[in-house]
């Protein structure tokens, strides 16, 4: 392919996704509103629900109102992304695209809840919150890996109700083969209880332990104190359990909202601090989720960082309040969180923003965002037809992933590759949400421009191959099907424009020509950022 072509560049800046932004704007005279295509649509596809009520209203104060609703590309795209981490296929492009029922939005987000890639994306980003890693400085090594990554992935296929799942993580006792909820006291970065509290406290209620009064600190470590470990004979396994040497007497406890409690010496502290969590009445439980829910869905949290919320009280956290009663009501499911999120218009709505926003009103459009590394590169090996392979010499024995396994159900966060460290996968040592950087790159951007393997991706591409073939008879059905491969939509007017004039003037073979459409549009931000 022909990349130094000066004709060919310039197409590769029209295609950028903030010049496309700005095409096919149409004027709808009886609203003056202006809709721009094919990212807009004119009319609310999706009825109003609790959480749209609560956010009008707040942006009402700042005399906002929620952006335009997203089009059918741009939604099946996005909500693709944000519940499987999975690209759609063009078919279902097709099939979504053409399906004339009203509810067809409620309908898919019900399909893609059910899909195993949901579980998948979403024990992702559990195991960079549970700091799922075989080696240092976590050390679960990789049996311990293994049997912990396929119980939290069963416990979200499963759709296990939020309370029950971190009441098993913090009363759980024996060998972390055997029992992989006990992984969790071996992964919390050290092994005294001002360390595990610190994990739970980071965790599960969204608040740094360090920064809390130092006598708080010590209250919360009390209930962590008779944690202990032991090895056993086979290799690396360790057994997690509770001292059996009990206090004589009765002690006195204080959860970290100041009430106490009274613990018996045959008590289990731990199961009476997980019971005092996940009560309804917890200040922190239920905003902690419903507020990492939200950032993971949304773009940003209602309170940030998520990690990060203790005594903040931000404008809008309403919001939060609505969705922790919503979670108690629906006994801690966590889908009904997510299909509340999903079905609203608040998320439904475009990513452009209509002028300058105040810096309060963090409702008023979707955010774009980069793809997550393991999402951008299991994108990149669908489009070539081949996985990505991954290997770890250390520690022994060998561990080989095989190519047929998606990124995303990548278990360990020791293994890795060059491409998910320059993509900003996070090495999973601290579980804090900011391990993770979205954030784009100028070695990014070079390795995408270019990457000999992204090259080859484009040329091995059995799903591109069709459109390569389709060229000498169908050159519009073969441009098609490379825009649904890789932007999950149809060009536009001006689009097909600016393809016709580089097919008339590059100079190029035809199939080259095609092959440089791919490689620009694969550049574009609208390929490598969710919108």
């Amino acid at each position: 392919m022909s990349w130094e072509k000066s004709n060919f560049f310039k197409f590769l800046k029209e295609t950028m996704f903030l010049a496309m932004i700005l095409l096919s704007v149409y004027v709808f005279p009886q609203t003056g509103q202006t809709i721009i295509k094919p990212y807009e649509d004119d009319k609310w596809p999706t009825p109003e629900n609790i959480i749209d009520t609560q956010i009008v209203k707040f942006l009402s104060n700042y005399g906002q109102k929620l952006r335009n609703p997203c089009s059918d590309y741009v939604f099946i795209r996005r909500v693709y992304l944000d519940v499987t981490g999975t690209l759609p296929k063009p078919e279902e492009i097709d099939a979504f695209i053409n399906d004339k029922r009203p509810d067809k939005r409620r309908i898919l987000i019900d399909e893609l809840l059910d899909r195993d890639e949901y579980a998948m994306y979403w024990t992702m980003k559990w195991c960079d919150l549970l700091r799922v890693k075989s080696e240092y400085p976590i050390n679960l090594w990789p049996n311990a890996v293994q049997a912990y990554y396929q119980w939290i992935y069963q416990k979200i296929r499963e759709n296990q109700p939020y309370d029950k799942f971190v009441r098993e993580l913090l009363t759980s006792s024996g060998s972390n083969f055997r029992v992989p909820a006990v992984n969790f006291y071996r992964a919390t970065g050290g092994r005294d209880p001002s360390s595990i509290a610190k994990a739970v406290a980071l965790t599960f209620m969204g608040i740094r332990f360090e920064k809390l009064p130092e006598q708080q600190q010590k209250n919360m470590s009390a209930f962590f104190s008779r944690v202990s470990y032991k090895k056993t004979s086979e290799w690396k396994e360790e057994i997690v359990y509770l001292n059996p040497e009990t206090p004589e007497k009765s002690i006195k406890l204080v959860f970290p909202d100041g009430k106490t409690v009274e613990i018996s010496p045959q008590e289990d502290e731990r199961k009476i601090f997980a019971d005092w969590l996940i009560s309804p009445n917890n200040p922190y439980f239920n905003k902690n989720i419903v507020n990492r829910i939200w950032a993971y869905l949304m773009g940003q949290g209602v309170i940030s960082p998520v990690d990060d919320i203790f005594q903040k009280n931000p404008p809008g956290t309403e919001i939060l309040e609505l969705l922790s009663k919503e979670l108690t009501k629906s006994n801690y499911d966590l889908k009904h969180i997510y299909r509340l999120i999903l079905n609203s218009r608040t998320y439904q709505q475009s990513s452009i923003p209509a002028g300058k926003q105040h810096p309060d009103t963090n409702f008023a459009y979707y955010k774009v965002r980069q793809m997550e590394a393991e999402v951008l590169l299991d994108a990149l090996c669908w489009l070539s037809g081949e996985g990505e392979g991954y290997v770890s010499q250390i520690p022994e024995p060998s561990t080989y992933i095989p190519k047929e396994n998606r990124t995303i159900a990548l278990a360990d966060g020791s293994i890795t590759s060059s491409f998910l460290m320059t993509f900003g996968r996070p090495s999973r040592d601290t579980g804090l949400d900011s391990e993770r950087n979205n954030k784009p790159t100028d070695k990014q951007r070079l390795y995408m421009l270019n990457s000999t393997d992204i090259q080859k991706k484009i040329r091995s591409s059995p799903i591109l191959r069709k459109a390569f073939s389709q060229v000498w008879k169908n050159r519009t059905e073969a441009i098609n099907t490379i825009y649904k491969v890789i932007l999950s939509r149809l060009p536009t007017q001006e689009e097909i424009s600016i393809i016709e004039e580089y097919f008339n003037n590059s100079g190029l073979r035809t199939d080259q020509v095609v092959g440089d459409i791919a490689w620009a549009l694969l550049n574009s931000k609208e390929f490598i950022f969710k919108h």
